[in-house]
């Protein structure tokens, strides 16, 4: 059924596709978990990497999951989201005047922080081929100057849906081990994955093809998979060099991510696979439904993401695409992410998120159907 908007304000009006999280509040028993946390006394500072309890939750997590075997403190840091766990690993590696690649189309911080470490992006754009989106590791080649110290990758991608196969993680880390370079994958949107089963899969880390000496940092979040967005806890794996020195940096950012919330977050790992089940077939339904209205829409090409909860249109003859979404707004009120806000790549296309209900997903499509009509 869809949406009654007649009684609304102009700008309750608006449909909003262009947030990076669900609909969906966080989950009662995560809710409770937390409320179990703050009456046992969990409101007092923390060790800088975290609760012992929570980094010993992750590595158990880990090895369950993913077959990977961590010491839990050597090589987990507990950060205050997956943001400040990008921060604080770009600070570590990077001094002002070095170079850092960036795969794009994708999320924007990571480019933002690394130039306010005063050092300089690379953006290496991922064509579209066929059917996926690929890495040019030819451009990856092209990219490398003396001061490249750093490759940041997002898979499941945000804004792309695309995931890296393991056949193309085993190249990134050959190319980084190479290069001597620092290889920073974000792997927010691991667990929103479409791949059928019986339980949800998780993507397969970077950590799995990594030894214990190579340089992989990869930067995680409560935030995506278990709807935990305003809770602010993330956490970082890597070598013990480097999260020792995030730890130490964590002091002078935020000293730690909110102890309530981590032993919240512990109860996150282990209660809810069948909450994370349930989201992962709405947004499967979600996601199939956009993605069949878009393909009967002139001038529209997208490929079928695997992961994350986004789409990436490309549009026929756009050539700004803010202009583009600003009057999309103004006009029919959906409000869509420009594609040029997503780096190299990313202009001639729009960001759709489809984690929202079926009833807002389906007017958008119609309206934005009749947007293209016109436009």
């Amino acid at each position: 059924m869809k949406m009654d908007l007649s009684a609304r304000t102009p700008q309750e009006k608006v449909l909003r596709l262009y947030f990076g999280e669900s609909n969906l509040p966080t989950p009662e028993f995560i809710k409770q978990a937390a409320q179990r946390a703050l009456a046992e006394g969990f409101t007092f500072y923390t060790e800088n990497a975290g609760l012992p309890s929570t980094r010993q939750a992750l590595a158990r997590y880990y090895a369950e999951i993913q077959g990977v075997s961590l010491d839990p403190f050597t090589r987990i840091v507990i950060t205050a989201s997956g943001v400040q766990a990008l921060h604080v690993a770009i600070r570590c590696v990077l001094d002002p005047g070095d170079e850092a690649i960036v795969l794009t189309p994708a999320w924007p911080n990571g480019s933002a922080i690394i130039q306010m470490c005063h050092a300089v992006v690379r953006q290496v754009a991922q064509p579209f081929c066929g059917s996926r989106y690929e890495i040019d590791f030819d451009a990856l080649e092209a990219a490398i100057t003396p001061r490249t110290r750093l490759l940041l990758y997002t898979s499941p991608s945000n804004p792309l849906g695309w995931v890296a196969t393991e056949h193309d993680q085993q190249r990134l880390l050959d190319f980084a081990r190479r290069h001597h370079l620092w290889l920073l994958a974000d792997e927010v949107y691991d667990r929103i994955y479409y791949a059928h089963g019986p339980s949800p899969k998780p993507v397969p880390s970077i950590l799995k093809h990594g030894e214990a000496q190579d340089a992989i940092i990869v930067v995680q979040s409560f935030s995506k998979a278990w709807r935990m967005t305003g809770w602010r806890v993330g956490w970082l794996i890597s070598r013990p060099d480097l999260c020792e020195k995030a730890a130490q940096l964590n002091e002078f950012i935020v000293s730690h991510a909110p102890s309530f919330a981590q032993r919240a977050a512990e109860t996150a790992l282990f209660e809810g696979e069948q909450s994370l089940k349930e989201m992962l077939a709405q947004l499967e339904f979600n996601r199939n439904f956009c993605l069949q209205r878009l393909s009967q829409m002139k001038r529209v090409r997208l490929p079928k993401p695997e992961g994350a909860f986004y789409l990436f249109p490309q549009i026929e003859g756009l050539a700004d695409s803010f202009e583009f979404c600003r009057r999309l707004l103004l006009e029919s009120k959906v409000g869509l992410a420009p594609g040029v806000a997503f780096g190299a790549g990313g202009e001639g296309s729009v960001r759709i998120c489809y984690a929202s209900e079926f009833s807002i997903l389906e007017e958008a499509m119609d309206r934005f159907e009749k947007f293209l009509l016109t436009w």
